[in-house]
């Protein structure tokens, strides 16, 4: 996704030198206010709609590979109790079956935490806030077997670092 930011920013800043640069040159010719003012609002014109096509293109293109949680019924799911306290995650079950919706319970003892669910690459998978007082609730399913990490997203102190766990997700078929 970077690189992609990287390339619009380059393609961006040329066509603004292309821009800066005609106006340079054209800038000792003598016109009527009439064509200048005509040709101007022609150019802004096609450059709004030139914006919007734009921005519906990158939008469109950096929303598509955003990790989206999978909802299902909280009766299928199977829970788990989520705790997070400086600087560390307590997790009510630490293995889980691939297929089969997880509901996660997700609180705090102390103050805010990100509940960040990884997978192996450390894609991020789905988010939640862990709060003091309130419980979040996040549906994710787990489409494949494998380790899973659990990382604080939101800055707790000192060892913010430090504070993640590890869930096991089984295939589906395994007891």
């Amino acid at each position: 996704m970077q690189e992609i930011a990287w390339y619009i920013t380059v393609v961006l800043i040329g066509l603004l030198a292309l821009v800066f640069l005609r106006v340079l040159w054209t800038s000792n010719r003598q016109a009527s206010y009439e064509d200048v003012a005509r040709r101007a609002y022609s150019f802004r014109g096609k450059l709004f709609w030139l914006a919007i096509i734009a921005g519906v293109v990158i939008t469109g293109a950096t929303l598509i590979p955003w990790p989206h949680a999978t909802f299902a019924a909280a009766g299928d799911a199977q829970v788990v109790d989520v705790t997070g306290s400086q600087w560390q995650w307590e997790l009510s079950k630490a293995e889980l079956r691939a297929g089969q919706p997880v509901e996660f319970r997700v609180r705090s003892k102390d103050v805010n935490h990100g509940f960040g669910l990884y997978d192996q690459s450390l894609r991020m998978l789905a988010q939640v806030q862990a709060m003091p007082g309130y419980t979040n609730v996040l549906r994710y399913t787990f489409a494949q077997p494998g380790e899973y990490h659990i990382l604080c997203m939101e800055y707790c102190g000192v060892a913010h670092h430090a504070m993640r766990a590890t869930l096991t997700v089984l295939p589906a078929d395994q007891k």
